[in-house]
């Protein structure tokens, strides 16, 4: 639940710290006064996109934070480790939401940078809007749909309709392109089946690569390497070479040392050397020797080298891109072996997997007919005691003429408020009023499925009066046994009933209009006093009187 919540600097208000307890909380106020402030708050912490108009003129930035705490977090927390987030510290949740005018926006959860993307996320697993346009919502087949489901709990038979039907539709496309594809003519097919034949005589990975393109270079430059391996052992062992004129060194050192025996150190010293001089002639030799230039070598060479740098001009600068391009080449001339008999094997597996599609949806509509029956009846009495004392409320199933995202079937909810019409679609039949009061019947039937914990209802009574209010503001007190509910109302049939009551006020007597928000329910005179300003007027005492009874 929401435990407090924080504002500073939004819109015309400039902070305001409140705490919030569980059940049913009232927010009133005069019509402008400024309740769209706070749902505008909750919307931020939610994820709700925002321009920096939003910050209080004259101020630098706008700051909302809030508290909430979870009696069970296990499933929020596997969501803040999905979204790489701190986990909840004994249950509570820490959100908050800076939007500066100068600098970029920063979001945190639990202490750690979030994304408005992550901040989305989690704003469906902890609040629901249910706004003045809701009971309109009614109107569309995919929200009747999205109703009667949640009541039928059919999302995980839905969820593996739709894993079929996906299946299905892909195969579909599958069959469709191929189908479409032109068939090649002779000269196609030979002009494929040669670039096929070009890269599989390419070892195509990264290794094999690398070697062709190192033994390329090496065998571009073999000649000018043999001539500088060649050059190289002939000046050490050739016939004038380095290796002869040490030699003939050594022997006059050697002559040296018979006529003064401390040079021998010195002779064998430059005997060695000419050891040293005459391996590394052999060895300069023996490397010209591994350079030979082989013609025929190297045309292959190039042949490879030439292949291999037209395929990547052609289809990518990687051995990824090549091997892409040349399994769509092996699969496009596959399929011209065999069109027909790839087109039916695929027919065949379509077949199949449209016929496990149609069973699955079979099973969802199993589950939305007993829903149906079972959520009309339901929903009826909720709304007779809306105050349609002889309404009618049905759904029907609507069979479709193939499948669709949501099954083989859609739901129609039909209405009529007046005893003896016959039930007609709600778009035919209702007023703007009479689909309120509907759409509060459904959300009463449906709380208890809703595992959101925090509900906020911004004017849903709208159009809604008179002895009404107060069965809507019972309907709101059920459904906060099992939620948090906030709601915004003009009716103080339904603000009396709340266990906590907000009040916004604007002043606007000074320079500047200033908005606040102040718990009242701690209370009773000024509580008596808001619900009589409702009523119509503050100090008049029916009005205070009457409060007072809404308040017994």
């Amino acid at each position: 639940m929401l435990q407090s919540l924080r504002i500073k600097n939004l819109a015309l208000l400039e902070e305001v710290a409140l705490d919030f307890e569980a059940g049913f909380t009232a927010v009133t106020g005069e019509t402008g006064a400024g309740k769209s402030i706070l749902l505008g708050a909750l919307s931020l912490l939610a994820g709700e996109r925002a321009d920096k108009t939003i910050i209080r003129q004259g101020a630098s930035s706008c700051e909302v934070e809030a508290s909430l705490f979870f009696k069970n977090a296990k499933k929020l927390d596997a969501l803040l480790t999905e979204l790489d987030l701190p986990p909840c510290e004994d249950g509570m949740l820490i959100l908050k939401r800076s939007l500066p005018r100068e600098k970029a926006p920063k979001l945190t959860v639990n202490g750690g940078l979030a994304t408005l993307a992550a901040l989305q996320r989690l704003g469906e697993a902890w609040i629901d809007f249910h706004g003045p346009s809701e009971p309109r919502r009614l109107l569309k087949d995919s929200c009747q749909l999205e109703l009667l489901d949640l009541y039928g709990r059919a999302g995980d038979a839905l969820a593996t309709y739709q894993e079929k039907y996906r299946a299905w539709r892909e195969l579909l496309a599958e069959q469709a392109r191929i189908a479409n594809e032109t068939k090649l003519t002779p000269d196609q097919i030979s002009f494929l089946e040669n670039q096929l034949a070009k890269l599989d005589a390419l070892e195509l990975t990264e290794e094999a690569t690398e070697a062709l393109e190192r033994d390329f270079q090496r065998q571009s430059s073999a000649q000018e390497l043999i001539e500088l391996a060649a050059a190289l052992a002939n000046g050490l062992t050739g016939e004038d070479g380095a290796t002869a004129r040490v030699a003939a060194l050594v022997r006059e050192a050697r002559q040296l040392e018979s006529l003064d025996a401390s040079s021998k150190a010195l002779a064998d010293r430059l005997a060695s050397a000419s050891v040293e001089l005459a391996d590394l002639g052999a060895e300069f030799e023996a490397l010209s020797g591994e350079f030979q230039f082989d013609p025929e070598q190297a045309e292959e060479l190039q042949t490879r080298m030439n292949t291999w740098l037209e395929a990547k001009r052609k289809h990518g600068g990687d051995v990824r891109a090549v091997i892409a391009a040349r399994d769509e080449m092996r699969r496009r001339l596959e399929v011209q072996g065999d069109l027909e008999g790839t087109l039916a094997k695929l027919e065949k597996e379509i077949s199949n997997t449209e016929r496990a599609a149609k069973k699955e949806a079979q099973a969802v509509r199993a589950l939305r007919e007993k829903a149906a029956r079972e959520l009309a009846k339901v929903a009826a009495k909720s709304i007779v005691q809306l105050g349609f004392k002889k309404a009618d409320f049905q759904i029907k199933l609507v069979s479709l003429t193939e499948l669709a995202p949501t099954g083989d079937c859609g739901c129609e909810f039909l209405f009529s408020p007046n005893v003896g019409e016959a039930p007609l679609p709600l778009s035919r039949i209702a007023s703007s009023g009479e689909l309120a009061r509907v759409m509060l019947a459904l959300k009463a039937v449906l709380a208890d499925l809703d595992g959101v914990p925090v509900l906020v209802f911004d004017e849903v009574d709208a159009n809604v009066g008179g002895e009404i209010g107060t069965v809507v503001g019972e309907k709101m007190a059920s459904i906060a046994r099992g939620h948090q509910v906030l709601c915004v109302t003009h009716l103080p049939q339904v603000a009396a009933q709340a266990s906590n009551h907000l009040v916004v006020t604007k002043d606007q007597s000074k320079d500047r209009a200033v908005v606040s928000i102040e718990p009242i329910h701690e209370s009773r005179k000024v509580r008596v006093g808001e619900l009589a300003r409702m009523l119509g007027d503050r100090n008049a005492k029916s009005a205070l009187a009457h409060a007072e009874e809404l308040l017994k």
